[in-house]
C-alpha cells in the first residue's frame, strides 16, 4: 500500500481530501513532519482560506523547504485549491512571498456585470494537456466544483493543464509540470469526475513507486 502524506498546516479540508484519496485506494498520513513528508511515496498539499495565513503557517511549521524538497525529489505532488496558489511567487490577496516553485502571481477576478465573486459552484474544465495522466478516462470537458476569488497566472503558459471560464475571464484551473500537479477546484467535492481525478493520481503514485 502506497502512503500519501497530506500536509497539515492548519488551513482546512484535510478530512475530505483524505477521504477522497482513501476511496481511490491510498493510505493517507496527515502530517506536518518533514520526515514523514520525505518518506512518503507522494504528497498532497490541500488548503482553503487566505494566502498570507497559509504562508505564515507553513513557515512557522518549517515546512517550506520540505515541500520544495518533495517536489525536487520527483515524487508525485498534488496541490489543491489554496495548495495551488501558494506554489506561486506572490498574491494580490496579501503581502507574503509564496513558495516560488512556479513563476507567476495569484490575481483576483475582475468585477464585471453578471459574474459573482467568489466564483462558487460547478463549472466546466477545458483540458489543455488533454493526455495528462490526471485526466485519463474523464468525461469530455468535465464539470468540477470551484470556490475561489483568486486564480493563478503562470508566467509560462505551457504549465497550464486545464482552464475555466468565469464571465469573460478564462483562467487557469490546473497546472502540471513533470511530477508537480495542482488544481484550483476541489476534486474531493466534484462527484464522479473529481474522485476519478484522485484515483488517477493514486494510480500515478503506484506506477511511479513500482518503476
Amino acid at each position: 500500500m502506497k502512503t500519501i502524506a497530506v500536509i497539515d498546516y492548519d488551513m482546512g479540508n484535510l478530512h475530505s481530501a483524505c477521504k477522497g484519496l482513501e476511496k481511490a485506494g491510498a493510505t493517507t498520513q496527515v502530517t506536518d513532519s518533514p520526515r514523514d513528508i520525505a518518506q512518503a511515496d507522494a504528497v498532497v498539499l490541500p488548503g482553503v482560506g487566505s494566502f498570507d495565513p497559509a504562508m505564515q503557517h507553513i513557515r512557522s511549521r518549517h515546512l517550506e523547504q520540505p515541500i520544495k524538497d518533495a517536489i525536487a525529489s520527483g515524487k508525485p505532488f498534488l496541490g489543491i485549491c489554496l495548495g495551488l496558489q501558494i506554489l506561486f511567487d506572490a498574491s494580490e490577496e496579501g503581502t507574503e512571498k509564496g513558495l516560488g516553485i512556479i513563476p507567476g502571481i495569484v490575481r483576483r477576478f475582475r468585477s464585471e456585470p453578471g459574474i459573482t465573486i467568489p466564483h462558487i459552484g460547478w463549472n466546466q474544465l477545458e483540458l489543455i494537456q488533454a493526455h495528462h495522466p490526471l485526466w485519463q478516462n474523464l468525461s469530455i470537458d468535465p464539470y468540477v466544483y470551484f470556490v475561489h476569488s483568486y486564480y493563478v497566472e503562470p508566467l509560462d503558459a505551457s504549465v497550464n493543464a486545464a482552464m475555466v471560464t468565469h464571465g469573460t475571464q478564462q483562467v487557469t484551473a490546473a497546472i502540471a509540470y513533470k511530477n508537480l500537479m495542482a488544481v484550483q477546484f476541489h476534486p474531493e467535492k466534484s462527484s464522479e469526475d473529481g474522485l476519478h481525478i484522485l484515483s488517477n493520481f493514486v494510480t500515478l503514485v503506484t506506477s511511479k513507486v513500482a518503476a
